[in-house]
Order: C-alpha cells, then structure tokens, then sequence
C-alpha cells in the first residue's frame, strides 16, 4: 500500500476491508488521489491530508489534475473533512 494511501486510511480510521465512498460521486472508491498534484505545482508536502481525496476510477479520470476542477475537489474535500 502506497504511503498517501496509509495516510487517509488512517486519518479517516479505515481498513483495507471498508467500502471507501468516492468523496465526488459516492461510489467505490479506487484511488486516493492528490489534490495539488506536484506536476502540477503541488506542494512538497503532497502526502497531507488535506491534499489527499478518494475518488473512483470515474471521477479521477474526469476531475483529477484538471485545473478547471480544482476548487470543485477541494470543496468537496473539505466537506468530508469537516463531515467525516
């Protein structure tokens, strides 16, 4: 399991086991996507929770690394932050 993986799971006190919702849809969640990517000029502390979001295959390839959705994932984000 990737690190930014071990991250979420931990901050949000998930198992490997645990149906993880997609934080955009609410489907199964399969990628724990960075939000501020660094190739994208993200931060060098990319592994943060609050740069960490779970997404669906869907979403991720609909949303992620696109800046046009960047304030649309990072709402959505703080949502579940601030929710869950």
């Amino acid at each position: 399991m990737k690190s930014h993986t071990k991250i979420y799971f931990k901050h949000f006190g998930y198992d490997v086991t645990d149906f993880i919702s997609c934080e955009v849809c609410g489907n199964r969640a399969v990628d724990i996507h960075h939000i501020h990517a660094r190739g994208m000029g993200g931060t060098k502390d990319a592994d943060n929770i609050k740069n960490l979001m779970a997404l669906c295959r869907e979403c991720h390839l609909q949303y992620g690394d696109k800046k046009q959705y960047l304030e649309f994932l990072k709402e959505a984000h703080n949502e579940k932050l601030n929710n869950g």
